[in-house]
């Protein structure tokens, strides 16, 4: 009713049009913004983190510190503060760490190949019990799996509780524990080992 009014007294074709162009520029250049905007509005409500919970976002790890409507900033392990845009959030894998209350830890581990490789396994299941946080539920285990240039390498695998420690502070233990454990025992980790033969002219 209103353009038709005002085509008795201009014509408004032009007027429209312009309008058009307009909104289609402002639409355009608040495109990005929109679109976090409303991305932001999901991570509120699904909350698939918050405030405070140790995550990986967008390649990085550390403690969200606020969730904004546009953005997202977190804290890195290395003391640098982030802030992501949560269009890139939610389009990307999440990864909470702190909604994980248990977490599987492998520690690689490589003993001589004069070991009694029996031995050596039942060892290191007994050096990883003095871990703190370790879960006995799932059972550990430990594998061999290749023969290195040097040494036959096995892979121990436990669980940590997450309320008690991290998986830092439980592989460092657990590899000052298995190194104790096996030099207690006389079982070598050994180092690379490089076999040089001599021919001599004669």
């Amino acid at each position: 009713g209103i353009i038709t009014a005002l085509q008795q007294f201009f014509d408004v074709t032009a007027f429209l049009a312009g309008l058009g162009i307009i909104g289609f520029t402002i639409g355009f250049a608040l495109q990005n913004i929109m679109q976090n905007f409303v991305s932001g509005v999901i991570l509120l409500i699904e909350q698939p983190f918050n405030v405070g919970d140790v995550v990986e976002l967008n390649g990085y790890a550390g403690t969200v510190l606020t969730i904004n409507l546009r953005t997202t900033e977190m804290r890195t392990i290395d003391g640098l503060i982030v802030m992501i845009p949560n269009a890139d959030v939610l389009s990307n894998t999440i990864t909470n760490n702190t909604r994980a209350d248990r977490r599987r830890i492998e520690l690689p581990v490589g003993v001589s190949y004069g070991s009694d490789p029996a031995e050596a396994r039942q060892i290191v299941l007994e050096a990883i019990k003095s871990v703190p946080g370790f879960l006995g539920d799932p059972e550990p285990m430990v594998a061999f799996h290749t023969f290195g240039g040097s040494s036959v390498n096995m892979t121990a695998y436990f669980w940590i509780d997450m309320s008690k420690t991290n998986p830092l502070i439980a592989k460092d233990a657990a590899l000052e524990f298995i190194k104790a454990a096996l030099e207690k025992k006389g079982i070598e980790i050994p180092f690379p080992i490089t076999t040089v033969y001599m021919q001599s002219e004669s």
